[in-house]
C-alpha cells in the first residue's frame, strides 16, 4: 500500500488526512503545544489509526501557519511544502462537489479563495474569525472555551442583543426582512443573559464573515459558498450563515469534515492530473 499524506499545520493543532489512489482513505486530528509535536503526532496517531507502517507513506504535502517549525522531511519521508490558498480552494471544492465556488476558510482568522478544479486564488483575507470570537467571550464573559460558548450561544436569543430592521421602522423594505440585522450589539440591554451574550458574539463573527463572503462571490460572479474549518462545528454560527441563503440569493454549503478541508486540499494538490482530484 502507497499512500499520500496531506498536513494542515496550525499553531497547536494539526490535521491529517491520508489519500490511496486518489480516494480518501481516512482523517484524524491532534492537538499538542506546538506545531512539532502535534505534526509529528498526528502522522503517528494516523499511522496507528489504519494499522499503517511509515513505508507505506509515499509522499506528504503539508500547508498551514506551523509550516515555519518543520525544517525537513518528517521521519525521513519525501515532503514537499504546498500552497494554502490552493488547499483551502481544492479541498472545498472537493468536499463540496462543486467545480467552483468562493471557499470561505474560518480559523483565528479568515482567508476567502476564489477556486476551481485548477486550483484557488487568494481574494482577501479579514482577522474576524475564531480569534476575535474566543477574545470577545473572555473579555465580555469571563469565558474562553470554544465548547462552553457554542453551547451557551445555542441557548440564546438576539431579542436583547440585536438591533434589527423591525426594531427601526414598521414599513416594509423591499428585500428585507423585519428581522434582519440592523446592528449587532445594537439593542443591548439589561435584560440580556449569558447565552444570550455569547449568542450575540457568535452572529457578530459569523455575519461579518458572511457579509465578506457574499461580496467575493457577487465580485467573481458565482453562485456558490463553501465554508470550511474548525469553527463550522459551531451550531449558533452555521444558523447565522443560513439567513444569508435566503437574503442574498447564493448557495451556501457547510460539508461535512469542514474542518479537514485544507489537509485534503494540500494532498490534493499533489495530484498532477487535475481529472484525479475528484474521485471519491
Amino acid at each position: 500500500m502507497q499512500i499520500t499524506i496531506g498536513l494542515d499545520i496550525g499553531g497547536s493543532t494539526t490535521k491529517v488526512v491520508a489519500f490511496q489512489d486518489q480516494t480518501l482513505l481516512g482523517k484524524t486530528m491532534v492537538k499538542a503545544s506546538d506545531p512539532i509535536t502535534s505534526t509529528y503526532g498526528g502522522i503517528g496517531r494516523f499511522l496507528s489509526l489504519y494499522d499503517l507502517q511509515v513505508q507505506d507513506v509515499a509522499q506528504v504535502y503539508m500547508t498551514g501557519v506551523g509550516l515555519s517549525y518543520i525544517d525537513k522531511n518528517i521521519l525521513g519521508l519525501p515532503t514537499q511544502t504546498v500552497d494554502e490558498f490552493n488547499s483551502v480552494g481544492l479541498g472545498g471544492l472537493y468536499l463540496s462537489g462543486l467545480e467552483k465556488a468562493i471557499v470561505v476558510s474560518m480559523g483565528t482568522g479568515t482567508s476567502l479563495v476564489a477556486a476551481s478544479r485548477q486550483g484557488g486564488r487568494h481574494i482577501i483575507g479579514t482577522g474576524i474569525g475564531g480569534g476575535s470570537l474566543l477574545g470577545l467571550s473572555k473579555a465580555i464573559l469571563g469565558i474562553n472555551d470554544f465548547s462552553l460558548i457554542s453551547d451557551l450561544a445555542s441557548q440564546g436569543k438576539l431579542d436583547d442583543i440585536d438591533l434589527s430592521i423591525g426594531d427601526l421602522t414598521q414599513r416594509t423594505i423591499p428585500g428585507l426582512n423585519s428581522d434582519i440585522t440592523a446592528s449587532n450589539f445594537g439593542k443591548m440591554n439589561d435584560q440580556a443573559e449569558t447565552p444570550d451574550l455569547a449568542r450575540g458574539i457568535v452572529n457578530l463573527v459569523f455575519q461579518s464573515v458572511g457579509t465578506a463572503a457574499i461580496l467575493a462571490a457577487r465580485l467573481e460572479n458565482l453562485d456558490h459558498i463553501v465554508f470550511v474549518g474548525s469553527l463550522l462545528r459551531m451550531q449558533a454560527g452555521r444558523e447565522s450563515l443560513a439567513g444569508f441563503a435566503d437574503l442574498y440569493q447564493k448557495k451556501i454549503l457547510i460539508p461535512e469534515d469542514a474542518e479537514y478541508a485544507t489537509a485534503m486540499g494540500a494532498a490534493l494538490s499533489g495530484l498532477t492530473d487535475p481529472s484525479h482530484r475528484w474521485k471519491k
